[in-house]
């Protein structure tokens, strides 16, 4: 499959993310050259979903609908979206590298769904596919997530650790020549679940949280969930955030802007934490948690690690350029994903390949 890619190949990274709110595309190159590798990115765009998409994913959240046919019907919404991509840019894609969107993630249990099927994609685009990256993780032992330290590592070897405030607040960072990664506690997911109790999708710049007052209390008890006693590598999945951490923020009478004040802080102080433990001097900031300007300022109150703000194409689209790597990575049969970084028996290559 070496001859399907190439350093003039074009590759579309698609991810959908555990805050629901749109799909992410970036088209880039992925270049070898001495040894290394970099990439070009030529285009990025995100495409918000609709009220009947996000009803669907929903549905599927709740175990209200089948797995085989929102399968297929995602990956039509998927199609959908790289199509009117591919109408609006021109290009001639010589790989689609997919993510899907995460319905039930329970590595404890040996299973993984990330909704889109590949299949689908590749015969409605006409375009060779690599996705459903993360159950051969499961199946050799590992968490199946996080998938992007490889990029990291490959991609944005300049900084000492990279850290995503997504849907969740991940990193990943070099030790002893090793990279580990690990989820470090929910962001966005909480945040935006918590302003929609006031009828807003998010809290922009961090301005709801800024005016309101933490909680020593609150900030307690999220800080005591036994998540944070775990050994690395581990992983958040929707399941749990829901159980151990959005059962403590609903039992809470405190207003909506308290809640977000402390929620930020118990996230700002967890990754202190991270950074005072192993002693980590310099990240990369990425994904959308970096526009709120409350929560980054309250990370640089917190620790002495250098805070480095990315421009907005790397904020929003890090994450959907490390996928279409992924895919490369995986038609060269070179591991995408790390044992170091999801506890699997061994590095591996990972992504059912879907060619025409």
């Amino acid at each position: 499959m070496h001859n399907i890619i190439n350093n003039k190949s074009l590759v579309l990274g698609l991810m959908s993310g555990t805050s629901m709110d749109g799909l992410d595309i970036s088209c880039a190159r992925y270049y070898y050259n001495n040894g290394s590798w970099s990439f070009e990115l030529l285009a990025c765009e995100t495409f918000p979903y609709s009220a009947d998409i996000k009803r669907e994913l929903i549905k599927g959240f709740n175990k209200e609908s089948s797995l085989l046919d929102l399968d297929q019907y995602f990956g039509e919404v998927l199609s959908n979206y790289v199509i009117r991509f591919l109408k609006k840019y021109n290009f001639n894609i010589d790989l689609i590298s997919s993510h899907g969107h995460t319905i039930f993630h329970n590595p404890d249990n040996g299973y993984t769904n990330q909704i889109g099927l590949g299949s689908v994609i590749a015969k409605k685009t006409n375009i060779p596919v690599v996705s459903n990256f993360r159950q051969q993780d499961i199946d050799f032992g590992g968490q199946g997530a996080p998938l992007v330290p490889i990029g990291d590592y490959l991609l944005f070897s300049e900084y000492d650790s990279c850290l995503n405030l997504g849907g969740i607040c991940n990193i990943s960072f070099n030790l002893n020549e090793i990279r580990y990664a690990y989820d470090i506690c929910p962001c966005n997911m909480v945040l935006n679940i918590i302003c929609s109790k006031i009828g807003k999708d998010f809290d922009e710049d961090g301005n709801l949280a800024s005016s309101g007052f933490v909680n020593q209390t609150l900030l307690h008890e999220l800080n005591q969930i036994d998540y944070y006693n775990l050994d690395i590598p581990k992983s958040l999945g929707k399941e749990y955030v829901e159980v151990y951490f959005l059962t403590i923020i609903n039992a809470s009478t405190l207003s909506v802007n308290d809640i977000l004040a402390t929620f930020v802080e118990h996230i700002a102080y967890q990754i202190s934490c991270t950074f005072l433990k192993f002693k980590i001097s310099n990240s990369l900031f990425t994904g959308g948690g970096s526009f709120n300007k409350y929560l980054i300022n309250r990370v640089i109150n917190l620790t002495d690690t250098k805070i480095i703000i990315p421009n907005n194409d790397i904020i929003n689209f890090k994450e959907a350029i490390i996928f279409g790597f992924l895919g490369v990575l995986r038609l060269l049969n070179k591991a995408n994903c790390l044992a170091s970084a999801t506890g699997a028996i061994q590095d591996h290559s990972s992504g059912d390949i879907y060619l025409l």
